[in-house]
């Protein structure tokens, strides 16, 4: 006997509250691996690190939210409780990973396969581990198809949010990539729940072992949602971030050299052509040809010795002495 499933127990309440939260884990993992790849300065390891835990929570974190609203109309539904830490430790490791390794190496083509085939198949391990920590009276199954399906959107999620992580720049072309792979990540969630169908025991209302799915999830949903609102701080109040590379702790350097220049004043020279003269305060401009002496018309040039009466003869004494 099949059990009866319902994915939306609260209506559009889990799904767009799922979404919410794969897009806010998605716009911080980005923006920090942003922040490592291309502004200088600052702890590339911690920024990597964060990016990738804010990454893995909000993917984690949109799972059980989604998980909330499942449910079986003829048995309860409880939860493992080492296996559903076990998930969220899965999701934070290999989107560690994922990240790392783009990270380090760049957009390259083995490293975006390397890194897009770990965080995908992480993630899908992810789903369903959580989805195996699931105890009812029943056994789940999987269509195989299905499963396959939302393993291959699982590996392109996460290459393309990976590509997005070292390619995009620019706040607004983040914030859509982000609701790309949230949208990304909600559908690979939905479409591996479109693949189970229940399979009753034959004692109906027997004690099914583990905790009530919202006594444990609500209580573990909060730390991963406190630690997204602490990431979300760092990432708004860094000064990199808002103010650009360079600017922050370079304030001198940023600033635009303003030179005074004064209005050039004509100044009349007796047999010299007419020629703006700069002021005194006006910069010099390096000139390195060179200019043809003066020539001085016979009437108005300076004495010379050799003159007549120019001048006295060398080694005369003046009267003063």
């Amino acid at each position: 006997m099949n059990g009866t499933i319902n994915g939306f127990s609260y209506g559009l309440v889990t799904p767009v509250a799922a979404f919410v939260m794969a897009c806010v884990g998605s716009a911080l993992g980005l923006r920090c691996v942003v922040r490592t790849v291309h502004h200088e300065p600052g702890w590339r390891l911690g920024w990597l690190a964060l990016g990738a835990s804010a990454l893995g929570c909000g993917i984690w974190t949109m799972h059980f939210i989604a998980m909330t609203g499942f449910s079986v109309a003829e048995t309860p539904i409880t939860y493992d409780v080492p296996l559903t830490v076990l998930s969220l430790a899965v999701a934070i490791v290999v989107v560690s990973a994922g990240v790392f390794i783009v990270g380090h190496r760049g957009a390259t083509r083995s490293a975006l396969t390397v890194g897009g085939s770990i965080t995908g198949l992480g993630v899908a391990t992810m789903h369903y581990l959580g989805m195996f920590a699931m105890q009812l009276n029943g056994d789940l199954r999987y269509n195989a198809f299905t499963v396959t399906l939302s393993v291959i959107i699982a590996l392109v999620a996460a290459t393309a949010a990976l590509w997005a992580a070292v390619s995009v720049q620019g706040f607004a072309r983040t914030l859509g990539a982000s609701l790309v792979m949230g949208l990304a990540v909600t559908g690979m969630h939905y479409t591996g729940m479109a693949a189970v169908s229940v399979h009753l025991h034959n004692t109906i209302g027997s004690a099914v072992a583990g905790q009530e799915g919202t006594s444990l999830l609500l209580p573990m949903l909060l730390g991963p949602i406190i630690f997204l609102i602490l990431a979300a701080a760092i990432v708004m109040f860094d000064p990199v971030l808002i103010l650009g590379d360079g600017s922050w702790d370079k304030p001198a350097k940023s600033r635009s050299k303003v030179v005074a220049r004064g209005n050039a004043m004509p100044v009349r020279v007796s047999g010299i052509h007419d020629a703006p003269a700069p002021l005194a305060h006006d910069v010099p401009q390096a000139d390195n040809r060179q200019q043809a002496a003066p020539q001085w018309p016979a009437d108005e040039r300076a004495p010379q010795y050799s003159d007549t009466g120019a001048g006295a003869p060398y080694g005369a004494r003046y009267d003063g002495e």
